[in-house]
């Protein structure tokens, strides 16, 4: 299985890739982060890192410094890949990086717009680019998977505002471009499908509320947390779909690491399979009490 995913730096794109390295797979980990420099995000996070992680779960990591919103970087990406491999089976878009660029609760007439424009474009036109390039080695055979890495489902994001105008967007619209890519997939014998990990315990979220893997259950930011999950979770649900003959019935769907969950019988790392989508609209946002446990 020959792997790109684009944004693996760190979070939901390192578990996705470690994961696909776990079933044996060679991936290409791309990013803007590396030993020799680090993004504007300013994180020690790198893709070597991530390579590494990759190589020693089982595959192959090859980590390629790429900027994604560069067209010309892409292109050349593309033609590595082709170059060494001859094929591409599994395309993973999780490029993000519009932390430090959302404002909370903001109208779109108060939100700084120079910033929300760039969101939609590390958000969007990043996703947009990589598929331009990468997808005609993707459909070179059938059964091709592009992943399209966001937050919230379609059927959770149609009727809930989330965050900002800018950042709702975003999600809505990569949500969509899985559906999109489906119709274009569909005569080549390709999937996409968007993917949503949950209250996810990424570095920075681990940093955020000073705690550690091994001591997260300290923090008590909100109920959901006790329904968290690691990188490693939503990675575990690409690697079943990637591995997956009959993945194509999931083709233009959005669905979420918990509910594949259950449909695939993986687990986190701790041997859980938390669905905190179910519960934030179950219990949270039904205004019921439930132990969060029983959502694990």
């Amino acid at each position: 299985m020959i792997a790109l995913v684009a944004g693996a730096t760190r979070g939901t794109g390192r578990g996705i890739a470690v994961e696909l390295g776990a079933v044996g797979a060679t991936v290409y980990c791309t990013g803007r982060s590396t030993r020799e420099g680090r993004s504007e995000l300013n994180r020690s996070e790198t893709i070597e890192e991530t390579a590494e992680l990759v190589t020693r779960a089982g595959g192959t990591g090859i980590a390629v410094r790429v900027d994604h919103l560069d067209p010309a970087q892409v292109k050349a990406l593309a033609e590595r890949i082709d170059r060494e491999q001859g094929r591409l089976d599994v395309l993973v878009n999780d490029v993000w990086g519009g932390e430090p660029l959302y404002e909370w609760d903001t109208p779109v007439w108060k939100h700084d717009l120079d910033n929300g424009l760039r969101l939609l474009r590390l958000a969007i036109d990043t996703h947009l680019i990589t598929s331009h390039h990468l997808l005609p080695l993707l459909i070179r055979n059938p059964g091709g998977l592009v992943v399209e890495v966001t937050d919230g489902t379609t059927d959770y994001n149609d009727t809930h505002y989330r965050v900002s105008p800018y950042y709702d967007l975003a999600k809505v619209s990569v949500n969509r471009l899985a559906f999109s890519q489906a119709h274009d997939l569909e005569p080549h014998g390709g999937t996409a499908v968007a993917l949503t990990p949950g209250f996810l315990r990424s570095e920075a979220m681990l940093e955020l509320f000073g705690v550690t893997e091994e001591t997260w259950r300290e923090a008590k930011p909100d109920p959901a947390w006790a329904v968290s999950e690691t990188p490693a979770y939503a990675g575990r649900a690409v690697a079943a779909l990637a591995t997956d003959p009959d993945k194509r019935r999931w083709s233009g769907k959005s669905v979420s690491s918990g509910e594949l969950a259950q449909v695939y019988g993986f687990t986190d790392v701790d041997g859980s399979r938390p669905d905190v989508w179910r519960f934030i609209t179950e219990v949270r946002e039904a205004g019921k009490e439930a132990d969060p446990e029983d959502y694990r």
